[in-house]
């Protein structure tokens, strides 16, 4: 990745307001056409929104779409609009017992607006914000209580496969168990016992830093620092770990880049989070001591950022599929060149490149300094060239934002362009989505406006 050292978050915000004044439209026009009841829009085929998919995990991205672009615009409109469909629509996800994706819905809708109403760019309403905490505390809950026990004392919330799946991507989804702890939440179990949210967000995170992440040490013939794995195996007899895995990317010994990127930006995430709280508040839940933790996260969020820079994204910032993808050593020496979303082996995917920029940006802020820098220059040159064409969409009769996103390339749910070999030119819900918090993010920067976190700030 050739890092642009010079540029600065005020050097795109042209770039920025053209995403909200595209999302402003594209938002409309799904809103108008999509009937809920098939459904919940996943991903484009020749530019139109279709519903296809393991679980229903991208309905929160729909609706966070049109309270972002309210937020960036201040079109009320599309405020009432994401308002109106979250509490009509997205209780069901709130209980969702089968899924590990509830910080992706819940945080994405309800999130949002409970951010709003507490920066005050919507009117205050006590019941209106007991309404939002409630959905985040019992969903919340509910993901906590989707755990399986495993060695030396951790666990996870296991994926939609089973108690055996630890998913990479669940380190993001688990920010919810944050703000629900912060909401003084607990999972009341077996003989009313108390299970302590914050516990097991941690032990999740220290399960998905030990056994999703490679540090370069010899783990197998494969360990490059940084890369990660999708999916991770335990037995469920004893907990032990078994190997990796994979269900979207090319195998388990290859880095599927949306996984990298979802560690990225999970991890960043949580630092900025855990970095808040008190010594004694990781202590009373029993989740060891706060500068371990704190160097465990830091551990893995630097090592996937690092590996992202150095051997994921190409040299414009925009990252292929998977790094172990086949048709890559049919393309030179495709790292040092700008991505290309038209070639004829390997697809790019901008939605992992949205995620991991993201990443990079929370993670330089978090560290601050002459250490951070490289992170921050990192994710504003991904920013940069997410935010032209030809990945941003300007064409009215697409109803994707953000062009060349990949959802599951092994199974071929991806649909390729008459006339190409590869999938290009389509859009996803979480990759729009995602492109809109990565533009929010850089607008609140440069504008000096308050900074977005999934959790309550005035409380930390």
């Amino acid at each position: 990745m050739n890092v642009d050292s010079k540029l600065g978050v005020k050097d795109l915000r042209g770039a920025v307001a053209r995403v909200f004044e595209l999302a402003a439209s594209k938002v409309r026009a799904i809103d108008r056409t999509w009937d809920p009841a098939k459904g919940t829009p996943v991903f484009t085929v020749k530019g139109q929104y279709t519903s296809r998919g393991w679980t229903e995990w991208t309905q929160g991205f729909q609706y966070g779409c049109q309270v972002l672009t309210f937020d960036a615009t201040g079109d009320r409109k599309l405020l009432e609009m994401g308002r109106r469909r979250t509490v009509r629509l997205m209780a069901p996800h709130v209980t969702h017992t089968g899924v590990h994706d509830h910080g992706f819905n819940n945080l994405s809708s309800y999130g949002n607006l409970r951010r709003l109403m507490l920066e005050n760019r919507i009117p205050h309403n006590a019941w209106e914000l007991e309404f939002y905490d409630m959905a985040i505390k019992a969903s919340g809950a509910v993901q906590a209580a989707r755990w399986a026990e495993v060695a030396d004392g951790l666990g996870f919330i296991y994926s939609f496969n089973g108690p055996h799946s630890l998913f990479v991507d669940t380190i993001r989804t688990v920010r919810i168990l944050g703000l629900a702890h912060q909401l003084g939440h607990v999972l009341m179990g077996e003989g009313d016992r108390r299970i302590s949210l914050l516990n097991r967000l941690i032990r999740h995170g220290l399960s998905t830093a030990r056994w999703c992440v490679w540090y370069g040490q010899g783990r197998d013939s494969y360990d490059i620092r940084g890369r990660t794995a999708h999916e991770a195996i335990f037995n469920r007899s004893d907990g032990a770990f078994r190997c990796p895995s994979t269900q979207q990317g090319y195998s388990a010994f290859s880095t599927r880049t949306r996984g990298l990127a979802w560690a990225m930006l999970g991890f960043a995430e949580e630092l900025e989070f855990l970095k808040t709280l008190g010594e004694g508040e990781f202590k009373a839940a029993g989740a060891g001591a706060k500068t371990e933790i704190l160097r465990v996260f830091e551990k893995a969020a630097t090592a996937t950022c690092d590996f992202y820079i150095a051997h994921a994204a190409a040299a414009d910032g925009v990252c292929y599929w998977d790094t172990g993808a086949p048709g890559l050593a049919m393309m030179g020496d495709y790292l040092n060149e700008p991505a290309d979303p038209f070639n004829d082996y390997e697809p790019v995917d901008s939605s992992a490149s949205a995620i991991g920029a993201q990443g990079l940006l929370r993670l330089g802020r978090y560290l601050g300094g002459t250490r951070g820098r490289k992170y921050t220059q990192a994710g504003l040159t991904a920013a940069r060239s997410l935010f032209e064409e030809p990945y941003l969409s300007k064409s009215p009769r697409h109803q994707g934002l953000l062009l060349h996103s990949v959802y599951h390339r092994p199974n071929g749910w991806d649909y390729v362009p008459p006339g190409r070999k590869v999938p290009c030119g389509e859009s996803s819900m979480w990759g729009d989505y995602h492109a809109l918090e990565l533009a929010n993010l850089i607008k609140r920067l440069a504008e000096g406006g308050p900074y977005p976190t999934f959790f309550d700030r005035t409380k930390a």
